[in-house]
């Protein structure tokens, strides 16, 4: 199927739902294995049905398409850069209300109440526990050492998670500090980047390459899956950090679109996916790191280790990604 004929098919379906104050719609970028469980924690506290359309790509433009016909109450997403997107792309509207200030800090949400994080994950490394000792890599910067020649895998350098990644570089060096940075990774790298996080934890497991970069959710993944527990249990988890900063974190999100025919019900999910019942199933489930700073970490995750989160403001990163674009592209990293 096309991506626009599943994207109207998508519109479609949700369109087809009647109009109720009992219903709220979705468009989710999530894998619907990671969210479902939340809706139905939230149908069955409130009685509300959640009528979710996954969307991979082409969401803004969806949403533009439709205008004020959109069925969508809420668009869900990960990485930063999507959320600005879909927030400069004119289809959302502000959100005033107190739970959500209260429950997410301020660092994790719009200033301008646009969008709200639900979640953060980092961006780290796997280490091959038989080939890897404690120390031997502490900082993202190391990542560029001539040492590391032919010994790192990572997924594509123009991922939005590498790209956010890559921003993160600029902002705390600048562009040409930056350039030398990704020509420096990619002399490292044992092969092409190609595939997704898992794929770099098989990497490394199979002996193609030493370290790898992926983020810290994948692990508890991996572990859930009896074809990739393997993978997990041959590798393990190094925090990172910027020279002079911490350990390079990414957001999920969520925010209301403008047309939002069922405003109330929306805000609803909203303030629910910011509670300590939804935070507490995204800590178990997704293994990700709740943004309510009262709901811990899952004891999975807690025995990863500890780490502190850099403190670069998530709008700076979504401001440096067309630069960390160019920058990937003007190294061809991944060709």
């Amino acid at each position: 199927m096309s991506r626009l004929s599943a994207l109207t098919l998508a519109a479609a379906t949700l369109a087809a739902c009647p109009l109720s104050a009992e219903e709220v719609n979705v468009y989710s970028h999530r894998q619907p294995e990671l969210v479902q469980p939340l809706f139905d924690a939230f149908t069955t506290a409130t009685g509300i049905t959640v009528n979710v359309a996954h969307v991979e790509k082409g969401l803004v433009e969806r949403l533009q398409a439709e205008g004020s016909r959109s069925p969508a109450d809420l668009v869900m997403t990960v990485d930063i850069a999507r959320l600005a997107q879909i927030v400069d792309a004119g289809v959302t509207q502000p959100v005033v209300s107190d739970i959500l200030k209260t429950n997410i800090p301020a660092e994790f949400r719009d200033p301008a109440n646009q969008w709200f994080g639900l979640t953060t994950r980092a961006r780290v490394i796997y280490a091959a526990n038989d080939r890897i000792k404690p120390g031997d890599v502490t900082t993202y910067e190391d990542l560029a050492d001539p040492k590391w020649k032919g010994r790192i895998c990572t997924r594509p350098g123009t991922h939005d998670y590498n790209l956010a990644l890559m921003a993160g570089i600029i902002a705390h060096h600048d562009e040409g500090y930056a350039k030398r940075w990704a020509e420096g990774l990619k002399a490292n790298l044992a092969h092409r980047p190609e595939g997704g996080d898992r794929d770099q934890a098989k990497s490394v497991w199979a002996g193609e390459c030493d370290i790898a970069l992926g983020n810290t959710y994948y692990m508890g993944q991996m572990l859930s899956d009896p074809e990739q527990r393997e993978w997990a249990n041959a590798i393990h988890i190094v925090y990172p950090s910027f020279e002079g900063g911490g350990t390079h974190l990414n957001v999920s999100g969520m925010a209301m679109t403008k047309a939002a025919p069922h405003k109330e019900a929306a805000l609803k999910l909203m303030e629910f996916l910011a509670s300590d019942e939804a935070q507490r199933i995204y800590a178990e489930t997704n293994h990700e790191f709740p943004v309510k700073p009262e709901v811990s970490r899952s004891e999975l995750v807690q025995s990863w280790g500890e780490f502190t989160g850099d403190r670069i403001n998530m709008m700076d990163l979504a401001n440096l990604r067309a630069t960390a674009l160019k920058v990937m592209e003007e190294v061809d990293f991944d060709g």
